[in-house]
């Protein structure tokens, strides 16, 4: 018997996740990272559409990352660790809600136990969706889920495309998703007290995500004890791991030095942590065919 949790079991937990409490929810961008989150404990991954672009050498930008790339990279994550993984599937890869459903009921075939829907549009000049679409896009991201026990997050990008007054508007965008059937409200870029406690208090009992991309502001701590439900990293850890390697890599190409290298991981410590997850998940391939 296979000691793996199956997708419906994922999808189970993460929603049990989002019942009560408080829980980070880290973001890899690729299996190896994965794997070690998996280790330190963490209940629950989601993709990031920064790093996997930028591994590509490509903006984060709407669609940069083609559809099919974007599902098969969804894939892998799912397929590298036994957890629940959040999708982060950008603006759904369509702009009419047809398109949205076609190719939400894609992304849930990969396995994933929640995905986010953003609203903007990658267009400078119009910004966000009107509302009335946005809504309907929500709607039938929703629909298309029926069934699948997925859960869907709602992003309103008031805050990133600059908008007036966007909290005002997060939160008029918000509770309209939250109508629309979204298990999940989020508004990437909130960050002040204020406006985290604004958001939670307009969509309650509908749980929230807050985006910390950094150690400046509000603490893990203070986010629980407003009542935030979970809180994601985004790109945050593949910034980390570039500012690692831009940082030694212009030492060396300017200064000709070696200064960056130093106090890295060693490379037995990444060496034997993978030699063992591998030993171990050739264990679990050995149970699940017996």
């Amino acid at each position: 018997m296979s000691t793996n949790p199956s997708i419906s079991a994922r999808r189970a937990a993460f929603r049990t996740l989002h019942e009560s409490g408080f829980f980070v929810l880290p973001n890899p961008w690729d299996a190896g990272t994965a794997r070690y989150l998996r280790s330190l404990g963490f209940k629950a991954l989601a993709t990031t559409s920064a790093g996997l672009a930028f591994t590509q050498g490509l903006p984060d930008a709407d669609w940069a990352i083609p559809r099919d790339a974007a599902l098969e990279h969804i894939r892998s994550i799912v397929a590298a660790v036994d957890l629940p993984i959040n999708a982060d599937f950008e603006s759904g890869y369509g702009h009419t809600p047809d398109e949205v459903a076609a190719n939400v009921r894609l992304c849930a075939s990969t396995g994933v136990a929640g995905l986010s829907i953003e609203d903007a549009t990658g267009n400078p000049s119009e910004p966000l969706y009107t509302l009335p679409l946005a809504v309907e896009r929500i709607r039938a991201a929703r629909e298309a889920l029926a069934g699948t026990g997925v859960l869907l997050t709602a992003r309103a990008e008031c805050f990133l495309v600059h908008c007036d007054d966007p909290l005002r508007e997060s939160i008029r965008r918000l509770t309209a998703y939250a109508e629309a059937g979204a298990d999940v409200l989020y508004a990437p870029g909130a960050s002040s007290r204020a406006e985290v406690e604004a958001i939670v208090a307009a969509v309650h009992p509908k749980p929230v995500n807050i985006l910390v991309g950094s150690s400046s502001g509000l603490s893990l701590t203070e986010l629980a004890a407003i009542g935030v439900r979970r809180a994601s990293v985004g790109s945050a850890l593949a910034r980390a791991a570039w500012t690692g390697f831009i940082q030694a890599a212009r030492l060396i190409a300017r200064n000709n030095s070696l200064e960056g290298l130093h106090n890295t991981v060693p490379y037995s410590e990444l060496n034997d942590f993978f030699r063992k997850d591998y030993a171990q998940r050739a264990i679990e391939e050995d149970q699940s065919r017996s």
